[in-house]
């Protein structure tokens, strides 16, 4: 096939400068738990728009500051405390008796089977018990399964290392998270899962801060080349924290994305510094509002430039639904520009998942119970066939294959058999070496726990955004 050369020798130089670029060492329900104080404009510090560019913030590392900001965090460090005594397997099966115990009191079944009950009202009238298994709905009533379409994203998580530590991650980043990175040879492998997978449209990079891990550039660079030379239309998503445009080595980042066709995907759960740095870490928001206008001098999220996509992703600062992703869009829109001059093209609105950090959260402030209730009480039949985990293939930086991110960080690997090794015929978690497509996924039904209850709430909630 055409470009495939290219992308072998390629992989292969790769594999011999692999540390090229390693990062440097140095409904109205909702509307009524959204507390309104949150989206209040806080007032600029700098007198004019110009002053938030900081160009003296960049090439400085958030790293160090970070990492003193964990070190005086009592809740952090018991935290850690407690992964050192039970290890992280054990803190996930704590946290899901938590989640269980909770939905057990208000008296609501598995997640399968509350969606098979509360399947929408014409689903009812219109489809018997004998031919439910032949409706649209991807959840099978007879099996209570849930089952993929044709993938279309391919979403890699590629390390947990990141200059952040914010205090909502469900994948509990932190720049102490140094061993868990890709290696070259996933990172190839990846490539050429890709490249096998015709109905992949969108190649989905995320972390930690996957800017800062060795195989980004790699990864971005070979995709591009090889959707180029084969007519393929790709679209290439940077799951950006922004502060990462800040960081040691990374000044040419920004002309890096926009050379290679880079649709940034950034996080700024409110356009108000006081909440920003609450949610973040001290000085973020100054940070990112630069690296927001770095963006717009390069084009993103500026008419001028539509190919340039530039999309913001807001998340609750605590244990509530988001608003309404178009309305939200619109504040966010006045008030960035209003403030600080900044575009963007779009906003998404994300779901706090009762996962890792979030789940300790709501264990510490006696909340599971209660935010457990508001995800099961504003459950949305919509939002099901929009699951991201029909149509998305996450993988994890060892290359071990999951049906989302959320049950990437829960260890709920994808089981089945291997494709490619004739050795082994017992049923495994499979890793993207067992597979020669990822459509080789499609015959298994998608793995679904209580945590579920968060994607399917409100308008739904997905990497990607509101899904109803």
């Amino acid at each position: 096939m055409k470009g495939k050369y290219t992308l072998a020798v390629a992989i292969l130089a790769h594999q011999l400068g692999a540390d090229a670029f390693a990062p440097s060492p140095s409904t109205g329900k909702i509307m009524d738990r959204v507390a309104s104080s949150l989206f209040v404009s806080t007032t600029p510090t700098t007198d004019t728009k110009d002053d938030w560019s900081r160009p003296d913030l960049q090439g400085s590392s958030l790293v160090e500051d970070t990492l003193q900001q964990m070190e005086s965090d009592v809740e952090f460090q018991e935290l850690t405390k407690k992964i050192a005594k039970i290890g992280v397997d054990g803190m996930t099966k704590e946290e899901r008796a938590k989640r269980r115990r909770a939905l057990d009191e208000i008296g609501v079944p598995n997640f399968l089977q509350f969606v098979a009950e509360h399947k929408e009202d014409d689903d009812d009238e219109n489809t018997s018990t004998n031919d439910a298994d032949t409706s649209s709905s991807p959840v099978k009533s007879r099996t209570e399964q849930l089952y993929r379409s044709e993938p279309t994203i391919l979403q890699l998580n590629i390390g947990l290392y990141c200059n952040q530590a914010c205090n909502h991650c469900h994948v509990e980043s932190s720049p102490l998270r140094k061993e868990e990175t890709m290696s070259a040879d996933v990172a190839a492998r990846c490539l050429e899962l890709l490249q096998n997978t015709p109905s992949i449209d969108t190649l989905d990079l995320t972390g930690g801060a996957p800017e800062l891990n060795a195989q980004f550039r790699f990864l971005v660079k070979l995709a591009r080349e090889w959707a180029n030379e084969n007519n393929r239309k790709l679209t290439i998503i940077d799951r950006c924290n922004l502060t990462v445009l800040m960081e040691p080595n990374q000044e040419d980042l920004v002309q890096f994305l926009k050379d290679n066709q880079v649709n940034v995907v950034a996080s700024l759960p409110c356009y108000g510094e006081d909440n920003v740095d609450a949610q973040r870490g001290r000085g973020v928001f100054q940070r990112s509002v630069a690296a927001l206008k770095m963006l717009n001098e390069a084009g993103y999220g500026t008419v001028e430039h539509p190919e340039l996509e530039l999309t913001l992703v807001y998340n609750p600062s605590g244990p509530f639904l988001p608003p309404s992703q178009a309305s939200l869009e619109v504040d966010y829109k006045r008030e960035l520009m209003e403030n600080f001059g900044i575009q963007f093209n779009g906003l998404l609105t994300i779901t706090n998942m009762p996962i890792k950090r979030f789940a300790d959260f709501l264990a510490k402030e006696g909340k599971m119970k209660e935010y457990m209730e508001l995800l099961v009480n504003n459950y949305n039949p919509q939002t099901v066939e929009g699951l991201m985990c029909l149509n998305t293939v996450s993988v994890g930086w060892d290359g071990t294959l999951y049906d989302c991110d959320f049950n990437q960080q829960l260890g709920m690997g994808i089981v089945g058999e291997s494709q490619t090794s004739k050795e082994s015929t017992k049923k495994h978690k499979l890793d993207v070496f067992d597979i020669v497509s990822l459509t080789d996924l499609e015959k298994y039904s998608v793995r679904t726990d209580n945590h579920c209850f968060g994607c399917t709430a409100g308008s739904g909630s997905s990497c990607q955004g509101s899904t109803a």
